[in-house]
């Protein structure tokens, strides 16, 4: 299990990207350079444009023919000197970047790679406090996630998880989120069940295995979707991959097949009711917890041929969804080893945003696992970089998990805001964890 201690702060693990950030104060230093050589370039060129600009009306030829070459071959060594010293500048930038990554980040990668060949025969290593940090890519099996890269680049840039033996991809490998020949991809069923905590019928979508087998049984995830969506907006939405995703990571024998529930988490007695922001129209989704442990899951096995234990059951949530998903996993941590919240939506603590003012599910003393006989196997936040709905409410939740002691996982997926970007590096990260060590 996860230890509070180890997962203090990932940013973007890998080589690119360590590459990418040191890279950053040098073409910082060749832009200014750049830009200074192209406003002279423009200026020589405006003094003579405007002095034989005067010459021509004197003369008055300024809507000759004359000008007009003269205009034109001037515009044009204008164009030329500018691409020639954008040229020059980021070829000069890329050879000293190059060289600086050649001698410090390659030679650091290098030597990490080494170290690891050590400590597969040797089964231990020891490192050196105050310089380890971990990078990498998508690897081909779950075995292959542990990797340890040394580089005291890396560590300036970004705070490293140091004794905890796993990759973190920020974003989503684009073979994992793309249709391929050598995956196959389940279906979709809408189903229809009968709420006793709402008194109506609810309705849900499952996405079953491509091969589903009623003599097998699945784990089970349950995906809950945002304010104003319901059981269709995060599976019909293309851009968020989910089937993709899925059997793309089956192919590769990273994840075993899985069974995928997608409720309608607005549980209200009252049809009328609709989702909005004040405390009224946001109660229902602090209601799905009763539903869903009460009426849903029990549907699903009962109907499916679903594993039952908590090993085998996880939940993950956008937005309102994941804000709903940490309240259900600090509050039923019997029910589901494995929570994940993508981009969570302010309320779990009181808070005020530019919606609305939230009372809080929880104090921010209480939000922590209520039944510490079942400890989560993974709790995972992560957030958009660049999210412009829900904000710092995600790292802040992650601050107070930190101050009380809860065991989880967090990290910021680079550009993404509140958007199919985050939810698909969720989702990822989510998965190849959950089946990490099965």
């Amino acid at each position: 299990m996860l230890e509070a201690k180890h997962l203090s702060y990932i940013n973007i693990p890998t080589i690119d990207n360590i590459k990418a950030s040191s890279d950053k104060k040098i073409y910082l230093q060749h832009d200014i350079f750049t830009v200074w050589k192209i406003s002279i370039i423009f200026y020589t060129v405006f003094f003579y444009h405007t002095a034989y600009r005067r010459h021509c009306r004197h003369n008055l030829l300024y809507e000759g023919r004359t000008y007009q070459k003269v205009k034109l071959k001037l515009l044009t060594v204008c164009a030329i000197g500018t691409v020639l010293i954008l040229c020059s500048g980021c070829g000069k930038a890329a050879s000293d970047s190059a060289s600086e990554y050649d001698e410090s980040s390659y030679e650091a990668v290098t030597s990490a790679s080494a170290e690891s060949e050590a400590a597969a025969t040797s089964q231990s290593e020891t490192e050196t406090e105050g310089e380890s940090a971990m990078s990498g890519e998508l690897l081909k099996n779950a075995e292959d996630l542990s990797q340890n890269i040394s580089s005291t680049e890396a560590a300036e840039e970004a705070t490293y998880c140091t004794s905890m033996d796993e990759v973190l991809n920020a974003l989503c490998p684009a073979e994992i989120s793309r249709k391929r020949n050598d995956a196959a991809y389940g279906n979709v069923t809408h189903i229809e069940y009968d709420s006793t905590t709402t008194g109506c019928k609810r309705g849900a979508n499952i996405l079953l295995p491509a091969d589903y087998d009623t003599g097998k049984s699945y784990p089970v995830l349950y995906f809950l979707h945002g304010i104003f969506g319901d059981e269709n907006s995060m599976i019909n939405d293309g851009n968020n991959k989910i089937k993709e995703i899925v059997g793309n990571l089956k192919a590769e024998g990273l994840i075993d097949d899985i069974i995928v529930v997608f409720p309608n988490m607005y549980a209200s007695s009252d049809p009328d009711l609709t989702p909005g922001f004040s405390p009224e129209q946001t109660a229902p989704y602090d209601n799905f917890i009763n539903d869903l442990t009460n009426d849903l899951i029990p549907y699903i096995e009962s109907n499916y041929s679903a594993m039952t234990d908590r090993e085998h059951r996880g939940i993950i949530g956008f937005s309102m969804g994941g804000r709903e998903t940490l309240f259900i996993g600090l509050s039923r941590s019997d029910l589901f080893a494995y929570i994940g919240a993508i981009a969570p939506a302010p309320g779990l603590t009181p808070a005020k945003d530019w919606a609305m003012e939230h009372a809080g599910q929880l104090a921010e003393d209480e939000a922590i696992v209520k039944n510490t006989d079942y400890m989560p196997e993974l709790l995972m936040i992560c957030c958009g970089t660049k999210d412009s709905v829900v904000g710092k409410y995600p790292l802040s939740y992650h601050e107070i998990f930190d101050r009380n002691g809860v065991s989880h996982l967090w990290y910021e997926v680079p550009d993404a805001d509140h958007d199919s970007n985050a939810i698909r590096s969720g989702l990822f990260n989510f998965l190849i964890r959950w089946f990490a060590d099965k």
